[in-house]
């Protein structure tokens, strides 16, 4: 799909949706560059729920913003041009998705504010700002919590799994941000007694390997990190687990709709409803130095009963009365 066409599509969507009151300065358009290292099927949906989050704050595409988007899919590489690009095209903000994204837009521009989500789930450790408090550059954003939540998200397979006493880790290497992420859930499986696999890929052909590793020294459980590269390739994950009886967690309650075990995860409406909110006051005047970089506060738990039968699994009585979302 072209550019122009994406676009029309996703402002399309929002046609019928109800919005606030035009933003104050309705008469000026500003230019919102997104860059992200989706691709377009992930993106789209990425790109409605942050429209309608920009829609609930007054600002709809073609009256008051215009939005130029570069998007990388798994060829991170190509995100340092696709930033000085955004920056050559005289935007007014950065929207940026994924630590890479985020990362490239920093070391593009210095003076462009730049709002960030799912930032590798620690923007300090990765030196994209130097505190969460006073970020203290042209950088602020929400955070998605990812090391944070390993331990939830290990422990959620250890209630269904007592026995659970492996689990293997895949994550994109190279990805500073899923390095960490795959650190802190690591120290986690550590935590509840259980024996980590890690398994790095770096592009598609790896996954054979890390499947081949799985053969050969069988885990308990897999854990997904989840970025371009591991979404491109996460059915053949879904696949490997169904076809040897491994209960597998993700980082996306989606994962678990289109058959994935498990997934604990932060509330993406909120975290584009608090990325807006930044963005908005950012418009109005705010230094994005001095605006904190938010964390999310609301949280789910999504369990797939039809998954949890086809492996053995009986889901205890437990979680499922506190899953958020159960699939049947």
């Amino acid at each position: 799909m072209r550019r122009r066409e994406f676009i029309a599509s996703l402002v399309s969507t929002i046609a019928v949706w109800p919005f606030a009151a035009p933003a104050q300065t309705a008469s000026k358009v500003y230019r919102i560059g997104i860059l992200s290292t989706d691709g377009p099927a992930d993106a789209k949906s990425i790109f409605d729920a942050m429209l309608h989050a920009l829609a609930s704050h007054g600002y709809i595409p073609e009256r008051n913003i215009a939005l130029e988007i570069r998007a990388s899919g798994i060829h991170t590489e190509q995100l340092p041009q696709l930033a000085k690009d955004l920056v050559a095209s005289n935007v007014d903000m950065i929207l940026a998705f994924s630590f890479p994204a985020a990362m490239a837009a920093k070391n593009a521009t210095a003076t462009i504010p730049i709002v960030s989500t799912e930032a590798g789930g620690d923007p300090v450790a990765t030196g994209l700002v130097k505190s969460l408090s006073r970020p203290g550059g042209n950088v602020t954003g929400v955070s998605d919590m990812a090391i944070e939540l390993a331990p939830k998200r290990l422990e959620l397979i250890k209630d269904m799994v007592p026995l659970v006493r492996s689990v293997a880790m895949l994550w994109n290497a190279r990805d500073l941000g899923m390095t960490l992420r795959y650190q802190g859930a690591a120290d986690a499986a550590r935590a509840i007694g259980a024996r980590v696999q890690p398994l790095a890929v770096r592009e598609p052909d790896d996954f054979d390997e890390a499947f081949a590793s799985m053969v050969r020294d069988p885990p308990d459980a897999i854990l997904l990190v989840s970025d371009a590269l591991t979404r491109l390739n996460r059915r053949r994950v879904y696949e490997f687990a169904d076809a040897h009886r491994l209960p597998a967690t993700y980082e996306r309650a989606n994962y678990v709709r289109e058959g994935g075990l498990s997934s604990y995860s932060p509330d993406l409406d909120e975290i584009y409803d608090r990325a807006t909110s930044l963005i908005d006051r950012i418009f109005k005047g705010a230094n994005p130095a001095d605006l904190p970089f938010e964390q999310p506060t609301r949280f789910h738990l999504t369990i797939n009963l039809k998954t949890a039968k086809s492996l053995g699994i009986t889901v205890p009585a437990s979680v499922v009365a506190r899953a958020d979302e159960v699939i049947e």
